[in-house]
C-alpha cells in the first residue's frame, strides 16, 4: 500500500526520504511525472508521516494525504479502513479512493500529532488484504499565540546610586507555538517605559541599571514597561507586555541637620524644681534618609562640666530629650549653655567616621518655690526605756533654700506615731518623749517629720527620724521554760535529775551572767542540792536513793535566779520533781501511786484494753437480753382499735393470683409442713391434719387451734424473728373451713352485713378476738 500526501514541495521532499520496505507497488496516479517505480516483494512504498496546517478554516474538509496499494488496478471489490486517534471524527478516509481530510479545525498547542492505522479490506466480506499500516499525521505550527508574562507584573528593587549597567531583576516570557519549526517562538525584549533609567537585555531579558546617580531622596519608585515579540522581532509577529516596578533602597547618603527657630540655636526655660529623670526640652536633626540610615546619636559636648544634664534619643520620634541628672539651683546657677551634636555613620566607613551636626541649647534657670531642705535626710536618735515624759531625744533641722528665707515649722506626721509616743517643738524641731517607752515591747520607733515654710503654700520637705530605745536593767530572769523534772525511785546519790537555765528579757551591753541559789529555807534541804555548771545553768542532784512514790510522790524545789545588771534583779522559780518508777536502764515507766496495785508487767495501756473488752461484753449482753425479752410479748395486738384497718402496703403491685414469684408466701405456711415437709404451693395438700380431742375441728380434719399454736411455738423461738411486736399474716387458712377466708380484704360484704358471733363458738383463745370485732361493730352503731 503506498501512502503520499497532496501538500507543498515540503512534504514531498519528505515522501522521498522515506524508507522502504520491500516489495513492488505503484505510485498513486497525482504524483509528479518522472517519479520512479519502486519493486516490492509483498507490499508497497509506506510514508509514516503526513502533515495538515493547524487552524485551516476553509468551506471544504483540507485533503491531508491519500493511501494506495497496488492491490487497486480498478477493482471494485477493495475498501479503505482508518483506525486510531482522530478517526472518524477529525480524519476521515473516502472508502474507494483512499483520500484522507481532516474534518475539523486544528490547534498545535492542544495536539501536536495523530497516530493513525491504515488497512485494506474486501469490500464483501471485510476480510483484510494486507496488514494494517501505521502514519502519523503531524499539526504544523502557525504563528497563532502571543508571548505571555506569566508571573508578572513584577516588582524589584536597587540600591539607590547604583552604576549602570547594575542588574535588577530578569523577566520570562513564554510562547505556546512551536519553538522548533520557524521564527514562532523565537521573542525579542524591549522597553516601552522606563528610560533613560533602565534597560533590558533582548535576548535574556536582564533588566538593568542605565542612568548614574538615581537619588532616592528625590524620587523612590520607577514603573518600566517591558514588551516581548515574536518572530524575532520582526513585523508581523505578536507581542506582550508586563510592568516591572523598580524601588530605589535607600543607603546613608545624607547627613543629619538640626531644624531650630533660629541659626543652629535652641532656648528652654526650665523650673529649678524639675524633678530627676524628666524632661527640660526636645531637639531634633533630621535625616534625608530612610529607616537605620536616618537614626542619629545625641550627646553633649561642651558646657555641662558637673554633669547636670543628658540627653538621649526618642527611638520613636528620633529626637533628642534632654532631661536632668543632677538637681538646679537658681541660686546657684541661673542659666547652662551647652553644644549638642547629632552623629550617624557614614555608608562603607568605620564607626569612627560619622556625618555631624551641631546645635547650641541656652537653658534658662526658673526660681521656683521650694520646700524646706533638712540637713539630713535621716536621723538616729537614742533613748533609755522608762525615761520621764518630756525628755528631750534629739532636734531636727530645715532650712529654707529660696533667698526669701522663711521661718520653717516642724511637724509629727501622726500615721507614723498612731500611739502619739513622741512630741516636737514647732520652732526649733526639739523631739521629746510623750508616753514612756518599753525596749522589750518595741525597741525601734521610725516617724517621719514635716517642716514646712511659715506664710506660703510651698511643698512638705520629709525627713525619717529613727529612734532606738536604749535598754535598762528592769526585767527579772526566769526559767527558760515550765521544768518538770522525773526522778526514778531507784536511782543514785548525785545523780542529776534536772538542767536548768534562765532567759532575761534584758539585753546588757557585756552579757548575761545569771546566781542560782536556793531560797533560806531549803538551804539545809536534805534531798536535793544544785551544782554551777559555769554557763548560765545548774543541775539539779539527789541527794540519796531513798525515795519512794508510797512516802511521796512529788517534791517542789525553790530556786532564786539573780543577773548581773544594776541594780541586780531577782525571781524564785519553783522546780517540781516527781518520783517515778523506772527500769534497770533508767527509763521512766510510771509516776503514779496506783501503778503499785496493777499485777505485774501490765501496764496502763495493757489495763484500758482489758477495760474496754470488759466494756465491750457488757454490751453485748444486754443487747441480747433485750433481744429476748422482746421477742417474748405475745404477738397479738391488745389494743381496742381495729385491726382489720392495719393493712400492710407493698409498692410490689404483683401480677395476680397467678404470679407466685412476685413475694416469698411461704411465711404463710400450711399445717402439712410442720413435720419439715413444704407441700406445693399450686395443688391441694393431700395430708390430713389431726385435731387434739375434744376440740372442733373443720370437715377436712384440720384444726385452725392446733395450727395457730403450732405456728406462734414457731415464732417465739426463731431465732431470727424480729425484737418488735408485728404482725403475723397466714395466708393459708385449712381446707373446707365453715367460716371461709377471715381477710376483711377478701370478701364483697361490708362489715355491717358480717357478723362475728360464731368467733367466741371457736373457744377461749378466739373470744379476745370476737370482742374486739363486736366492738368495732358497736362503734360504728353509735
Amino acid at each position: 500500500m503506498l501512502l503520499h500526501a497532496c501538500m507543498d514541495e515540503r512534504l514531498r521532499n519528505l515522501i522521498s526520504r522515506s524508507t522502504q520496505t520491500g516489495g513492488s507497488a505503484a505510485m498513486a496516479s497525482g504524483l509528479g511525472e518522472g517519479q520512479r517505480l519502486l519493486s516490492r516483494t509483498k507490499r508497497g512504498w509506506v510514508w509514516n508521516q503526513m502533515f495538515v496546517l493547524e487552524e485551516f478554516s476553509g468551506p471544504d474538509p483540507i485533503l491531508v494525504g491519500r493511501l494506495h496499494t497496488d492491490l487497486d488496478v480498478g477493482n471494485k471489490n477493495i475498501k479503505y479502513v482508518l483506525a486510531g486517534e482522530g478517526a472518524g471524527t477529525i480524519f476521515a478516509i473516502n472508502e474507494l479512493t483512499g483520500d484522507i481530510h481532516a474534518m475539523k479545525r486544528l490547534d498545535r498547542e492542544e495536539k501536536a500529532e495523530y497516530t493513525l492505522t491504515a488497512q485494506v479490506i474486501n469490500a464483501d466480506t471485510d476480510e483484510p488484504l494486507e496488514p494494517p499500516s501505521e502514519f502519523i499525521i503531524k499539526v504544523q505550527d502557525i504563528n497563532d499565540n502571543p508571548p505571555q508574562f506569566l508571573q508578572g507584573p513584577y516588582r524589584a528593587s536597587v540600591a539607590e546610586m547604583s552604576a549602570v549597567g547594575t542588574s535588577v531583576t530578569t523577566v520570562t516570557a513564554t510562547d505556546a507555538d512551536d519553538p522548533v519549526y520557524g521564527n514562532s517562538a523565537k521573542l525579542v525584549y524591549s522597553i516601552l517605559q522606563g528610560q533613560p533609567y533602565f534597560s533590558v537585555d533582548p535576548n535574556s531579558a536582564t533588566i538593568k541599571v542605565a542612568l548614574n546617580d538615581m537619588d532616592r531622596e528625590m524620587r523612590d519608585e520607577y514603573l518600566v514597561v517591558i514588551q516581548a515579540k515574536d518572530m524575532g522581532g520582526h513585523m508581523g509577529g505578536l507581542s506582550g507586555t508586563t510592568s516591572l516596578t523598580v524601588t530605589l533602597i535607600d543607603i546613608n547618603d545624607n547627613p543629619p541637620k538640626f531644624v531650630c527657630s533660629s541659626v543652629d540655636l535652641y532656648e528652654f526655660v526650665i523650673p529649678e524644681d524639675l524633678p530627676l529623670g524628666k524632661m527640660g526640652g526636645k531637639v531634633k536633626a533630621n535625616d534625608r534618609d530612610y529607616g537605620d540610615n536616618a537614626k542619629s546619636t545625641y550627646s553633649i559636648i561642651e558646657g555641662d562640666d558637673q554633669g547636670v544634664f543628658e540627653i538621649v534619643t526618642d527611638t520613636q520620634t528620633q529626637e533628642g530629650i534632654l532631661k536632668l541628672k543632677k538637681p538646679l539651683d537658681y541660686e546657684t546657677k541661673k542659666a547652662y549653655t551647652l553644644k549638642v551634636e547629632a552623629t550617624n555613620i557614614l555608608p562603607g566607613h568605620s564607626s569612627t567616621a560619622h556625618f555631624k551636626d551641631t546645635a547650641t541649647v541656652k537653658i534658662a534657670v526658673d526660681d521656683s518655690d521650694e520646700p524646706p531642705v533638712f540637713s539630713k535626710s535621716m536621723y538616729l536618735l537614742d533613748v533609755n526605756e522608762n525615761a520621764p515624759i518630756n525628755t528631750v531625744i534629739g532636734t531636727v533641722n530645715a532650712r529654707d533654700p529660696d533667698s526669701s528665707k522663711n521661718t520653717v515649722r516642724y511637724f509629727i506626721d501622726r500615721h507614723t506615731d498612731l500611739e502619739r509616743q513622741f512630741n516636737i517643738n514647732v520652732d526649733d524641731g526639739k523631739i521629746t518623749l510623750a508616753k514612756p517607752l518599753d525596749r522589750e515591747t518595741d525597741m525601734w520607733h521610725n516617724i517621719t517629720v514635716t517642716a514646712t515654710e511659715v506664710g506660703n503654700h510651698s511643698p512638705i520637705s520629709r525627713a525619717i527620724v529613727a529612734i532606738r530605745v536604749m535598754d535598762i536593767n528592769d526585767n527579772a530572769p526566769e526559767f527558760a521554760t515550765e521544768y518538770e523534772a522525773f526522778l526514778c525511785e531507784n536511782g543514785k546519790p548525785g545523780q542529776v535529775i534536772q538542767t536548768i537555765s534562765a532567759v532575761d528579757k534584758d539585753d546588757p551591753v557585756q552579757g548575761h551572767y545569771f546566781n542560782y541559789r536556793l531560797v533560806p529555807e531549803m538551804l539545809n534541804n536534805p534531798n536535793f542540792t544544785i551544782k554551777n555548771n559555769q554557763d548560765n545553768s545548774i543541775s539539779v542532784l539527789a541527794k540519796h536513793d531513798t525515795f519512794r512514790r508510797q512516802k511521796q510522790e512529788m517534791y517542789f524545789l525553790p530556786i532564786i535566779v539573780t543577773d548581773n545588771g544594776h541594780p541586780p534583779m531577782s525571781s524564785t522559780n519553783t522546780l517540781t520533781i516527781r518520783v517515778c518508777g523506772c527500769s534497770k536502764d533508767g527509763i521512766v515507766q510510771s509516776c503514779n501511786v496506783e501503778a503499785y496495785v496493777l499485777p505485774i508487767g501490765l501496764s496502763m495501756g495493757a489495763l484500758i484494753a482489758i477495760l474496754a473488752c470488759i466494756i465491750l461484753l457488757l454490751v453485748i449482753v444486754v443487747l441480747f437480753v433485750t433481744l429476748r425479752r422482746h421477742k417474748n410479748e405475745p404477738l397479738i395486738i391488745k389494743d381496742d382499735e381495729d385491726v382489720r384497718e392495719n393493712i400492710i402496703r407493698y409498692d410490689d403491685e404483683g401480677g395476680g393470683e397467678e404470679d407466685t414469684e412476685a413475694f416469698d408466701i411461704a411465711t404463710l405456711q400450711n399445717p402439712d409442713g410442720i413435720n419439715g415437709y413444704l407441700p406445693r404451693k399450686d395443688i391441694k395438700p393431700d395430708l390430713q391434719f389431726m385435731p387434739r380431742a375434744g376440740q372442733h375441728s373443720g370437715p377436712n380434719g384440720v384444726d385452725v387451734d392446733e395450727f395457730i399454736n403450732v405456728r406462734l411455738h414457731e415464732a417465739d423461738n426463731d431465732p431470727t424473728a424480729p425484737p418488735y411486736d408485728s404482725i403475723q399474716i397466714y395466708g393459708y387458712e385449712g381446707r373446707g373451713s365453715v367460716a371461709g377466708s377471715l381477710s376483711s380484704l377478701e370478701t364483697v360484704s361490708s362489715d355491717s352485713d358480717q357478723n362475728f358471733d360464731y368467733l367466741r363458738e371457736w373457744g377461749p383463745r378466739f373470744r379476745r378476738l370476737g370482742e374486739l370485732y363486736s366492738v368495732g361493730e358497736s362503734d360504728r352503731e353509735t
